[in-house]
């Protein structure tokens, strides 16, 4: 039977799956933000997971549930960066060929992180479709299955593990806000909160250059966007997930986009406050607080999600200097 959406159980299993092989992160108490951002700040650092971000989680649960029979032929994905990179250790850690597609315009530590741990690394076209035709492609001559950075459920069960730690480890926490690209990590996570405790608020957060779910939720139906310039290049997308939607419609409670101006600046209040170096991408929670774009009271617990830290040091040293640094796209 084809499976339609992912469960607390599916979450709980990739869990179990992937435990031997990742990092447990810490949630952080912040609280020198909490008077800035007006609630009790705490932070879940997914830049201090192996590869530096959360993709490893989504990547290692799928990878970790093939059969050895396709293990045997190979894996391959399209990714901006981090996922590849999480499907580039996999392979590296399992000893199974791995192939990624990434944009030509990549940032360059990304690619070589991925080729460093033996990936198979094909630049190709900027285009979300021209990297998927390659994708399917390189299936049909070489038999690799696909390991899709958020339409795949098993993929989205992984990221869903994120959120059993930060309940474990703040049982009480009232809201969690969470970076949307292609919605992937959103699934998983709000899943795992409504249907553990559906009194948590969980609130979505994009970068207003490209906000396909923000916009849709505007508009009552799935909204096409076209994507601008964006310092926020791993949450680069201009159609919602086909998997991914409806879950977000059904367990996300808000949903609200950030501008260029409100993610640098958030850069630098994670880099100076948190001692922690995050991405671009990753800041979207902390830049729509700061925005004042989610309501809070100064009791409320809210936990953002920090999801890596893999971008280019000498654009992330611009930022931290207040210099406007020129977005992907």
């Amino acid at each position: 039977m084809e499976r339609t959406t992912v469960t607390l159980e599916d979450i709980k299993k990739a869990a179990e799956r992937i435990r031997p092989y990742i990092r447990r992160t810490p949630l952080l108490r912040e609280s020198k933000m909490d008077k800035a951002l007006g609630c009790q700040v705490y932070v879940k650092p997914e830049m201090l997971q192996i590869t530096g971000a959360f993709k490893l989680r989504g990547a290692l649960s799928k990878i970790l549930s093939l059969t050895q029979e396709e293990l045997n032929k190979g894996i391959v994905t399209s990714s901006s960066g981090n996922h590849g990179q999480a499907c580039a250790y996999a392979g590296q850690l399992l000893g199974i060929p791995a192939t990624v597609i990434v944009p030509e315009d990549t940032p360059l530590v990304k690619v070589e992180n991925a080729r460093s741990m033996g990936a198979n690394v094909i630049l190709w076209d900027r285009s979300y479709t021209e990297r998927w035709k390659k994708v399917h492609a390189e299936v049909e001559e070489h038999g690799y299955t696909i390991v899709h950075n958020y339409e795949d459920f098993d993929v989205m069960a992984g990221q869903g593990t994120m959120a059993l730690e930060i309940m474990e480890d703040l049982a009480d926490v009232d809201t969690v806000l969470v970076p949307i690209g292609g919605g992937g990590l959103i699934s998983g996570i709000a899943t795992a909160i409504k249907e553990s405790k559906p009194d948590i608020r969980v609130i979505g957060v994009q970068a207003e250059a490209c906000c396909p779910y923000y916009r849709s939720r505007q508009n009552g139906e799935r909204t096409r966007v076209t994507v601008k310039q964006t310092i926020a290049d791993g949450l680069a997308c201009d159609w919602p997930g086909n998997n991914p939607y409806p879950i977000i419609e059904k367990y996300v409670d808000d949903i609200v986009a950030v501008s260029e101006e409100a993610i640098e600046e958030a850069v630098r209040v994670v880099a100076n406050d948190a001692k922690l170096i995050a991405e671009p991408s990753s800041c979207v929670g902390i830049a729509a607080l700061q925005a004042g774009l989610v309501e809070t009271r100064p009791d409320e617990k809210v936990c953002v999600v920090l999801t890596s830290g893999n971008w280019d040091l000498d654009r992330i040293g611009s930022l931290l200097k207040g210099e406007h640094v020129k977005g992907i796209f």
